[in-house]
């Protein structure tokens, strides 16, 4: 396989793997990236779905022990079953509006300016969520009630907006409804194993079609990358949001944000659709 091929698929599996569970919006980037690269043709889009599996399972294998826990655990523990239930609420709305809105959505706004200006706005409303007081109720997990899964679902659903980014979502929504910093973050990451395979299995469903074997190189070097750096950017943020808030990330999206569409005014970039 082409070398410069083999070399942007590891671009954007890094890409993805550092993206996903930061509220940086993964999409967003990739649709940029991908831009950027040239690769956002039909075989682009069928390598997102397999780096986004790779960075699904980097979560997986970070919280493996607690999953296994509750997954022995339904038969008979409450708190399993409890947890469990909560997913499910959160996964719903999301899964429902994207069913309905996922075709509309992907043709009316996957392109890199309306990406850049979600990025703005996105790190705008998190320095505004930021700079309020937060009444922290629920310090763990097992301290959340359906009502709070749904309101984290709810969020969650805004993120079928490209660039808005789905773990920044659910997280910033999870600090306004009343959970510690470290509660909103692990249930992001969570909620994420559920809606990413979903997503995950519906697109692959969708695109079978353009799977080759020709591809399994590019596709191997994708899921590793997106595999190895999502799971360091998961305990990396871990130990981060100890210490931090999430204003750098905000800031982080205004200036790439307007990076963008400066480039794009002035003719700097051609930012074509992707």
């Amino acid at each position: 396989m082409d070398p410069t091929t083999l070399l942007h698929a590891l671009i954007l599996g890094i890409v993805e793997g550092l993206t996903e569970f930061l509220p940086v919006s993964s999409t967003g980037h990739l649709i940029l990236a991908g831009d950027l690269l040239n690769f956002n043709d039909e075989k682009g889009k069928v390598f997102e779905i397999v780096i986004q599996f790779g960075a699904i399972l980097a979560v997986v294998w970070e919280y493996r022990a607690k999953i296994g826990r509750i997954i022995s655990g339904l038969p008979h523990d409450r708190d399993a079953q409890r947890f469990a239930l909560n997913l499910a609420i959160a996964f719903t709305p999301a899964a429902i509006l994207g069913l309905l809105f996922h075709k509309s959505i992907k043709a009316l706004l996957f392109q890199p300016i309306p990406v850049a200006l979600a990025f703005i706005i996105g790190g705008l409303i998190i320095l505004w969520a930021e700079r309020r007081h937060h009444e922290v109720r629920i310090v763990m997990l097992e301290q959340l009630r359906a009502i709070d899964a749904l309101k984290l679902g709810l969020a969650q659903a805004l993120a079928l907006i490209p660039g808005t980014s789905r773990s920044g979502a659910t997280i910033i929504g999870g600090l306004l409804f009343g959970l510690s910093r470290q509660a909103a973050t692990e249930f992001s990451f969570f909620l994420a194993i559920p809606t990413l395979t979903a997503a995950t299995f519906y697109q692959a469903y969708s695109e079978r079609a353009l799977f080759s074997a020709a591809d399994m190189p590019m596709f191997a070097v994708g899921f590793v990358a997106a595999f190895v750096s999502a799971f360091l950017c998961v305990r990396w943020l871990l130990h981060f949001i100890g210490s931090h808030d999430f204003s750098s990330f905000a800031w982080y999206r205004i200036a790439f944000g307007a990076m963008v569409i400066m480039t794009w005014q002035f003719g700097l970039v051609d930012w074509s659709n992707p």
